[in-house]
C-alpha cells in the first residue's frame, strides 16, 4: 500500500484493517472493550468490534477552537474535568481567551449533551479492562490527547490507540500516553485527515446511534 491518500475507500474499510492489526485480541470480550470517539471514531471501531468480537464503548471529548478558525483546535475538553491546551508559549493566553469568549463553556456543555446522546459509559464500567481507544484519524492530536488522559484516570489495565492516519510527530507525543499505539500509516505533516478517505461524510447523530444499536445487536448484551 503506498503512502499517499487516499489509501481507504470508507472507515469501515480501514477499521477492518486496524481489526487485523488487534487480532491478537479478537474473541477477549470479557476483558477488553474498543472505545470510539465520536462522531468519527465510531464506524472505524464497528468495524472492528464486528471482525473482533468486542463491546464498543463511546467516549465523548470536544476540541475548543476560536470560532473565526473553528477547524484549528486550541484546545479540548473530555470526562472528569479533562482540560487540555495546545502546547507552547501561547498555551496560557489560549486558555484566557477561549474562558473570557465563553468557548470552553460552550464545548463542555457539548460534551455533556454527547455523553448523554451516545451514553457514554460510567468511568467504574471501563475500570480494569484492557481500552483500545478509536478514531478515524489524527492531525494536531488535542481531542485524542484529553481522551487518553481522561481515560487513564478510570485506571484499565492497559490503554491502546488504533487510528487509520496520524501525523508523525503527534504519533511521538500521544505514545508516550498508552501501551501500545497502532496506526496504519505514519505521516509527516497531516493536514487534513479527510484526504485519507475516498468517502469521509458528516457523521450526524442518527448515523452514530444506528452504528451503535447495530452493533449492540450483532454482539448481543
Amino acid at each position: 500500500m503506498k503512502n499517499r491518500p487516499p489509501l481507504w475507500t470508507s472507515r469501515h474499510q480501514a477499521g477492518r484493517a486496524l481489526a487485523e492489526v488487534f487480532a491478537d485480541r479478537q474473541g477477549h470480550c470479557r476483558d477488553t472493550t474498543l472505545v470510539a470517539l465520536p462522531r468519527g471514531g465510531v464506524p472505524v471501531a464497528a468495524a472492528m468490534a464486528s471482525r473482533l468480537g468486542l463491546p464498543l464503548a463511546t467516549w465523548s471529548v470536544r476540541k475548543v477552537a476560536d470560532p473565526a478558525s473553528p477547524e484549528v483546535a486550541i484546545g479540548a475538553v473530555a470526562a472528569g474535568g479533562v482540560v487540555v491546551w495546545r502546547n507552547g508559549h501561547g498555551a496560557i493566553r489560549r486558555a484566557t481567551t477561549a474562558t473570557t469568549h465563553g468557548w470552553l463553556r460552550a464545548q463542555q456543555e457539548e460534551l455533556r449533551r454527547r455523553q448523554h446522546r451516545f451514553g457514554d459509559p460510567p468511568g467504574d464500567r471501563l475500570r480494569g479492562r484492557h481500552l483500545i481507544v478509536v478514531d478515524d484519524g489524527i492531525a494536531t492530536g488535542m481531542t485524542v490527547k484529553a481522551a487518553l488522559v481522561s481515560l487513564r484516570q478510570v485506571e484499565p489495565a492497559t490503554l491502546s490507540l488504533a487510528v487509520p492516519v496520524v501525523d508523525r510527530a503527534v504519533a511521538d507525543e500521544l505514545g508516550r500516553l498508552v501501551e501500545r499505539i497502532e496506526a496504519l500509516a505514519v505521516v509527516d505533516d497531516l493536514q487534513a485527515v479527510g484526504m485519507w478517505f475516498e468517502h469521509f461524510e458528516q457523521l450526524s447523530d442518527e448515523a452514530v446511534l444506528a452504528l451503535l444499536h447495530g452493533c449492540r445487536q450483532q454482539l448481543g448484551p
